[in-house]
């Protein structure tokens, strides 16, 4: 239980106030406000919860949570500067999207509760009885005709297993076989004999997660047939529950010429009676293939078919079942369920946890992949490290998953419930890389904010920053960051005034820094300042034995991204691949298998050697070159590597047309190092 103290009671607070006052996991222990008539205190009163004008008498009071609701930065500096470390301060704004996305989540799950309540009330409104069981043949589902037919209550049914109410059911068997059973004779255990429909329940991912039963008393049926001779009237009677259904339904004939539909259709689909009876099975569908001609063609039911349907392209979700009687088909009955509402909802989810997911870390030491000896040292580094607050540098050549690691020492530390910040210092330019992350004050240049703008150190205060190709940094920039580290303190662009923060600074590279000291492009005091604690991060060649795991882990991956279902790699694909010697690390072994799996067949589940790239062609050309051009020159070992190196560069900016943005992609090197290089090997003019 966290005792949280709610500073500001006017709308915002009062909002949160109610929300907080119903979580159980969370006590309000006071509300504090100037004003005594705020709407927030009022309530509070009656509530019994203690209220008071001065937050400064409450704040060490044994207090987990300070959330700042009165929207006054000073007031929010004045309770970081008050509060002790295990207090956390939630400011104002950040309390007011939490308030929103609870309000919205409250909003969305009336919302689908509802819906929810509206399917159960069909379902429990059919004459047909219905049960439901889960992968362990429990029973989770059985509506109101259920009761009537077998003569048991439901409580005698739920979260019993099936064959214990039903010993002669066969819905495990479908459970196991995955296969549906129509139209199936069964007697159950009061005398009454049924006729059942069996159903297998698949999800997306291809697993079984239950099954399901509709069946209907027979018994009934027969007298039903017995005392109404006349079919006029159960013609009418049968439309009559077509008609007052909600699902939207529609019925063709043998030749797939449409017969009925009913008032739900119309509404879903836009279209009248008068544009579906009589008229080809097909009229209604903007996109897709008529269910009922495949049902028609087929004699097999179909079921979460994917359409759009009626001039204003409804997304609808399509079942459709043949009507076969004395073993002869005369028509078939479709229903379409609209899935627009579900879809908006579950868009709207994914946006609410996408703004919480931006606040905090994506990834931790789980999400790693890798067993061998030289990853489980780098793991072990890298979890220790995360305990203490020394700054962390992480070494590695490019694609080995630095920043991967950072998010996991984030998240592995006492800071993982405050923000974790990211920043490529190649990525942004060098004339705004100071203001961007130290802020800076009003009128300090030209287009500045009013009001001046924070940096990300002070977005990461309490929690961490990760800087990554921290090599690229200018040495005015390795300055300030030096005092950073020194003082704990910044100083906006155009302001005096130092600001004390509490930050824990992870960075990375693939430099040789000790090779940039030498060349005067770094700062040793800086290098030693960040190597307190170096973590390298192998290279995908020093552990191949990771391969295997690897490429499994991006074929799963690949497969949910792009609806894919393959399943794994064959041998010579694999060897191929353990013998190439992946200059681009983990970033390229995604985009080869990523590519293999894209230009597969649909049908196919296998990666075979013909689905990947040539990896060795074009590369052991120009190092066969370039060893040549060595050979003869009898050049010193550096020499010799620069020579390598100009060569290279000059062949991947041919193949580019000289673009310098994709030879930079292509050499997996920030715009700023090429262009550097150029430079070194005066190559700035070739065109």
């Amino acid at each position: 239980m966290k005792n949280v103290l709610i500073v500001g009671a006017g709308k915002g607070g009062n909002a949160l106030l109610k929300i907080l006052y119903n979580t159980d996991r969370m006590k309000i222990a006071a509300v504090i406000d100037r004003n005594f008539d705020a709407a927030g205190i009022i309530k509070a009163r009656k509530m019994g919860i203690p209220t008071g004008q001065k937050w400064q008498d409450w704040v060490h009071k044994d207090i987990d949570i300070v959330i700042e609701a009165t929207g006054d930065e000073d007031v929010l500096k004045e309770l970081l500067d008050k509060t002790t470390r295990p207090t956390v301060v939630i400011p104002g704004s950040v309390a007011y999207i939490i308030s929103e996305l609870l309000e919205e989540k409250e909003t969305l799950v009336k919302r689908l509760q509802l819906q929810s309540d509206n399917q159960k009330l069909i379902l429990d409104n059919i004459r047909d009885g219905m049960i439901v069981i889960n992968g362990d043949e429990k029973v989770q589902f059985v509506n109101k005709s259920t009761e009537r037919i077998t003569g048991l209550s439901k409580e005698k049914f739920l979260d019993q297993d099936i064959k214990d109410v039903i010993a002669a059911t066969r819905l495990p068997h479908v459970l196991r076989s995955r296969r549906k059973e129509v139209n199936q004779k069964l007697v159950l255990e009061n005398g009454k004999q049924v006729i059942t429909t069996r159903i297998p329940m698949i999800n997306l991912e291809d697993r079984i997660v239950g099954a399901f039963a509709v069946f209907k008393d027979i018994t009934e049926v027969v007298n039903l047939a017995e005392e109404n001779t006349d079919l006029k009237e159960i013609k009418t009677m049968l439309e009559a529950i077509i008609q007052s259904s909600d699902e939207a339904i529609s019925v063709v004939d043998d030749s797939g010429t449409g017969i009925m539909i009913n008032p739900a259709y119309t509404r879903i689909t836009g279209m009248k009676e008068s544009d579906i009876v009589g008229a080809p099975a097909s009229t209604d569908i903007s996109e897709g293939e008529s269910m009922h001609m495949k049902v028609l063609k087929t004699r097999r039911a179909v079921r979460g078919v994917r359409m759009k349907v009626g001039p204003a392209k409804r997304d609808v979700l399509v079942n459709v079942a043949p009507v076969i009687v004395d073993g002869k088909i005369k028509g078939s009955v479709g229903v379409l369920h609209d899935v627009s509402e579900i879809r908006t909802l579950t868009s709207e989810l994914k946006r609410a946890r996408q703004i919480i997911r931006n606040l905090e870390a994506k990834y931790t030491f789980d999400d790693i992949i890798g067993s061998s000896e030289e990853m489980k040292i780098s793991l072990e580094q890298a979890k220790v490290g995360a305990k203490t607050p020394a700054s962390i540098l992480l070494r590695g050549e490019s694609g080995t998953g630095k920043e991967l690691f950072a998010h996991a020492i984030h998240n592995e530390s006492n800071r993982k419930h405050n923000k974790f910040i990211r920043v490529n210092c190649a990525a942004i330019a060098e004339s705004i890389l100071e203001s961007e992350l130290f802020g800076y004050e009003e009128g300090a240049f030209s287009g500045a904010r009013q009001g001046g703008k924070k940096g990300l150190f002070e977005e990461a205060n309490l929690g961490s920053i990760f800087l990554d190709e921290i090599g690229e940094l200018s040495l005015h920039m390795q300055a300030k960051l030096l005092r950073v580290l020194q003082e704990n303190e910044i100083v906006r662009v155009g302001g005096t005034n130092p600001i004390t923060l509490n930050v824990r600074i992870i960075t990375a590279t693939n430099v040789n820094l000790e090779k940039a000291i030498m060349n005067k492009t770094f700062r040793e005091d800086l290098y030693y300042r960040l190597n307190r604690l170096p973590i390298y991060i192998p290279a995908l060649k020093e552990r191949i034995n990771d391969l295997p795991d690897l490429i499994q882990h991006i074929i799963d991956k690949t497969n949910e991204d792009y609806g894919r279902n393959v399943k794994s790699i064959n041998r010579e694909a694999y060897d191929y691949l353990k013998n190439y010697h992946w200059p681009g690390n983990i970033r390229e072994l995604e985009n080869v298998i990523g590519r293999a799996m894209i230009y597969m067949d649909m049908n196919e589940e296998i990666i075979q050697r013909k689905h990947i790239p040539d990896l060795f062609g074009t590369l052991a050309g120009i190092q066969h070159h370039s060893l040549a051009v060595m050979d003869n020159r009898h050049t010193s070992l550096q020499q010799a590597v620069n020579n390598f190196e100009k060569d290279y560069i000059q062949k991947v900016f041919e193949k580019n047309n000289y673009n310098k943005t994709k030879t930079a992609k292509d050499l997996n090197v920030s715009i700023r190092n090429l262009y550097y290089k150029l430079e070194k090997y005066n190559m700035q003019n070739l065109s």
